[in-house]
């Protein structure tokens, strides 16, 4: 049985692997608190949609939830929308303990958060494959302050990712190897639950990891536990499926998941430079997200490209991979590098999408950081074998900063933009290399060498961490200055109506506003919008791939969807008051940061058409002009037009070229003059009232769902697709009270599926217990009372190809191994 020493031994490393990664992004993140006052802003994604979305998900659950979604963009579904951000995540319902003015203020302390879980599920996974526990924390901070994760703080959700994927790997070998039953089911649940995209990625490297060691003879199970594990897959699966299926089915609707290579792009990249931009990420810490400087020319933005662990690099990892040529883990991450040079095998760590990703790195870099610290604890390794390249390597890439390059008729030295950001970045991995070298040929000891290598590790971690997010910030120093008084402190201090709907706009301000005044805003930045959006902006000339940002001078659309105010920083009013003549906003009044403009012609939700129009009829109408003459006549199928063509006229041909501005003023009093008596968003869609003189299409500016039920004096009625994307709903003769509820498609699905995994856990503990099997504990078993002895240690170790007799010898306590 494990002693009381030997418990409180491992109690400390438990601790240590939380407070060590915390520690380190403590310190990386303390000089920004700093200088923002507590207030932690970066740039890009992290300020336009994290803050926001944690802000406007926290407060709208708090105030009653619901399935309908008015302030993200035209309008979406609160689920689908946010269970990829944030609603699977543990970490943001851990927020809702807090206040919601606290929320932007804990964005740093919740990253600190997630780097000690995943440094503490690093540990639980690294440790079994060392002799000195004490390396596996060495581990756990290379993991968790790799490039792909201080790169990723950029994305802020991403990082869930990383805290929470190495419980997945533990759990798995805690069923191989401990026969502990019950405890990957909840990890496969909560890594799902967490980010069901990134968990197809997290499937096939588990699947690859399971068959490369069974392969291997590493692990060694029987058909029956095979089957076992299966049925714990399939429990862990049902368990954490509760967002999937709503999310699929929106996903499937949605171009940018939709679309597939084909041709030689299944098999090659069609830059060479993508191939240099991948090799290299192992050797040099990651540029910025947004400020690709090597190898731009190959598809790097955005993309999470970076397999580098701090200071020490690749060095480990070749040293190990040359020295453990029948290592199952050498296997591993050669097939990882091979899916990562063929484009559809990257790909299918995201459902063979089109777009290329590198975001499942941080699967791979966590085996690089375990090779690393067996390169480091066992002697039989010869870490030269692994500083030479690195060094070779290292010189080449300085070539392209010294070669000469003609650029725009001038001769310059480098291929770079920003030679400056190139040589800081390059001398931050010379530097890295360089003290690791030194430190390990100077060591005397392995415990002299793991507390030297872990202690500069962490602070060349807040180095090149301040360094990358500084790279990232300064940039956008000054158009970011007012993000916290515009944004943040606004909140609460824009003082609109709220006696009717309406729609609201802003110009020349910071991304999602409409989520921090909890008000529907046509501009938002958002990847996961209802896919009718997608389809309805650029058929009226907006382009929408990640954000809606249409133009000011496309007034017509305006009118259309219904925006009566538009917000403005007090420094661009007067700029906003000349364009009033072109734009038809006027300004209305002051409050705290913005002007507040006001549509003249405000249209109000929900009204009917005299005409129709058909597709043959816009072939030859532009997409800008398409937007002024949906405001005039509804955009019909053929199909739709045989049934309902009869309540309405088809557009005579010399009104599709009446486009003025006189003419749109005209259009928004005829669809005022035929529009709803009452219109009421409510948190799952809304309710109207309406009286016609005959039946009529009544048009709604409402993103077209397939989950929408609509009801019409009670009965069910149908809700329509049309302008390419917008609803529409029939109505007869007399008052008609409609009303529209969304139900997220396969949502009963997927809690019918939950609920049966939640029953099927259940039972499967009590059977485990009934028959006195080793049933899930998040304790590691050294602390139920199990401790592996050292001669279990070394036999392990045998089994890896492994011995390392220094390394067990100078150990000092016997608990530690």
């Amino acid at each position: 049985m494990i002693t009381a020493e030997q418990r409180t031994a491992e109690r400390k490393r438990l601790w240590l692997s939380f407070l060590l990664p915390f520690l380190t992004a403590f310190f990386l993140f303390l000089p920004f608190i700093v200088i923002g006052k507590g207030f932690f802003t970066y740039c890009g994604d992290f300020n336009s949609q994290q803050i926001p979305f944690y802000t406007y998900c926290q407060n709208f659950i708090k105030t009653g939830g619901g399935a309908f979604s008015w302030e993200t963009d035209l309008g979406s579904g609160f689920m689908n929308t946010y269970s990829f951000y944030n609603l699977g995540s543990p970490f943001f319902w851990l927020t809702m303990l807090l206040p919601n003015k606290w929320l932007a203020y804990s964005m740093a302390p919740l990253l600190m958060l997630k780097f000690g879980v995943g440094g503490l599920g690093a540990y639980l996974f690294l440790r079994r494959y060392t002799k000195n526990r004490q390396w596996a924390l060495l581990g756990a901070v290379l993991y968790c302050f790799s490039g792909w994760g201080i790169y990723d703080i950029f994305f802020n959700h991403f990082i869930d990712c990383l805290a929470l994927f190495p419980y997945l790997l533990w759990s798995l070998d805690e069923f191989v190897y401990e026969k502990r039953r019950g405890l990957f089911p909840l990890f496969v649940a909560i890594n799902l639950l967490n980010n069901y995209f990134f968990f197809i990625g997290e499937a096939l490297f588990l699947c690859i990891w399971f068959f490369v060691k069974l392969a291997t003879k590493d692990y060694q199970i029987t058909l029956r536990e095979f089957f076992r594990l299966a049925f714990e897959t399939i429990a862990g699966c049902l368990l954490g499926c509760l967002l999937v299926f709503p999310a699929a089915a929106s996903l499937m609707q949605n171009p940018r998941t939709s679309s597939f290579s084909n041709g030689y792009n299944l098999l090659l990249y069609g830059k060479v430079q993508q191939y240099f931009a991948i090799l290299t990420s192992m050797f040099l810490p990651p540029d910025p997200p947004y400020l690709p400087n090597l190898f731009k020319d190959s598809t790097i933005k955005w993309t999470s490209m970076s397999l580098y662990l701090p200071m020490i690099g690749a060095a480990g990892v070749i040293a190990y991979l040359r020295a453990r040529r029948r290592s199952p883990h050498r296997k591993v991450l050669l097939i990882s590098l091979f899916m990562a040079l063929v484009p559809i095998l990257n790909s299918s760590f995201y459902a063979f999408n089109s777009s290329y990703y590198a975001r499942w790195y941080y699967m791979p870099l966590l085996i690089m950081a375990l090779c690393t610290i067996n390169a480091l604890e066992f002697a039989d390794i010869d870490l030269t074998a692994g500083f030479k390249p690195v060094v070779t390597v290292l010189a080449a890439i300085a070539v392209f900063g010294l070669v000469p390059t003609l650029k725009d008729g001038n001769w310059q030295i480098g291929v770079l933009d920003e030679p400056a950001q190139f040589w800081l970045i390059f001398l931050l991995a010379v530097l890295g290399i360089t003290v690791a070298s030194v430190l390990i040929a100077a060591r005397k000891t392995q415990r002299q060498l793991l507390s030297l290598l872990l202690a500069t590790t962490m602070g060349f971690s807040v180095i090149y961490g301040v360094v990358h997010i500084s790279l990232g910030k300064f940039p956008q120093w000054e158009g970011d200055y007012n993000y916290k008084t515009q944004c943040y402190d606004a909140m609460g201090t824009v003082n609109l109506p709220d006696d009717h709907f309406y729609r609201t706009d802003t110009f020349e301000s910071y991304d999602n506003l409409g989520l921090f005044f909890n008000m529907p805003c046509i501009r938002s930045f958002n990847s996961t919008v209802t896919p009718s959006i997608l389809e309805f902006y650029p058929s009226v000339g907006v382009k929408r791939d990640v954000s809606s940002k249409p133009d000011l001078d496309k007034y017509a659309l305006r009118g259309l969807l219904s925006v009566e105010y538009l917000l403005t920083p007090l420094d661009h009013k007067e700029e906003l008051i000349d364009k009033e003549p072109t734009t038809g906003f006027a300004f209305d009044h002051e409050d705290g940061e913005y002007a507040v403009f006001r549509n003249q012609y405000a249209v109000p939700m929900g009204f009917t058409y005299d005409y129709y129009l058909l597709p043959e009829d816009i072939e030859d109408v532009s997409e800008e002009s398409l937007g002024h003459l949906l405001l005039r006549a509804m955009l019909l199928t053929e199909e739709q037009a045989a049934q309902y063509g009869h309540t309405m006229t088809r557009l005579p041909k010399n009104e599709l070229s009446r486009t003025s501005f006189s003419a749109y003023m005209q259009d928004c009093a005829d669809r005022t003059a035929a529009a709803c008596d009452e219109f009421t968003a409510t948190r799952d869609g809304f309710t109207a009232s309406i009286r016609l003189d005959s039946e009529k299409l009544v048009f709604f500016s409402v993103p077209y769902d397939p989950g929408f039920r609509a009801t019409v004096n009670g009965q069910k009625a149908e809700v329509l697709k049309v302008d390419n994307g917008l609803i529409a709903i029939p109505a007869g003769a007399g008052e008609n009270e409609i009303e529209l509820v969304l139900v997220p498609q396969w949502l009963r699905l997927s809690q019918a599926l939950t609920l049966l995994g939640i029953v099927v856990y259940l039972g499967y503990l009590v059977w485990l217990r009934r028959h006195k099997e080793p049933v899930t504990s998040l304790l590691p078993l050294e602390l139920r009372g199990y401790c592996p002895t050292v001669e279990e240690v070394e036999v392990f170790c045998e089994a890896q190809g492994v011995c390392d007799e220094e390394a067990l010898s100078e150990d000092d306590t016997t608990e530690d191994k």
